[in-house]
């Protein structure tokens, strides 16, 4: 396709045919960028009992249990309980029994109020 020695009178024709090169590939680049732009879901979504139930596939007796014992992470509002979806896959995740999984920020700072510090020497 390309010549090994080009003149100056097939610039224009390889010119040409490198704008068409361009173009299809621009054009291939558009289409795969269209079918790869996921829609993100909002998972900071309220869920009911029956939804985290059939979510976790446990019965409604164990999530009691769970949410009192467990640390599932609830919300209370008037009777019902409810549990953002977010914040129950990070639980899943993290496996911890604590109410909500703590951000990196928020463990360091507990690590930092835990650690002892050194006691001052006495005056006489």
């Amino acid at each position: 396709m390309l010549k090994e020695n080009l003149t100056f009178n097939d610039l224009p024709e390889m010119v040409g045919r490198l704008c068409e090169k361009i173009e299809s590939l621009e054009n291939a680049l558009k289409d795969n960028l269209a079918k790869q732009v996921p829609v993100k879901e909002n998972l900071h979504v309220p869920m009911t009992v029956e939804e985290v139930c059939s979510y976790l596939g446990i019965s409604k007796s164990s999530f009691y249990y769970k949410a009192k014992h467990g640390g599932i992470p609830t919300i209370k509002q008037g009777k019902h309980l409810f549990v953002y979806r977010d914040e129950l896959d990070k639980w899943l995740e993290s496996g911890r029994k604590g109410q909500i999984p703590l951000s990196i920020e928020e463990e360091h700072e507990q690590m930092l109020a835990a650690t002892r510090h050194k006691a001052k020497p006495r005056e006489l």
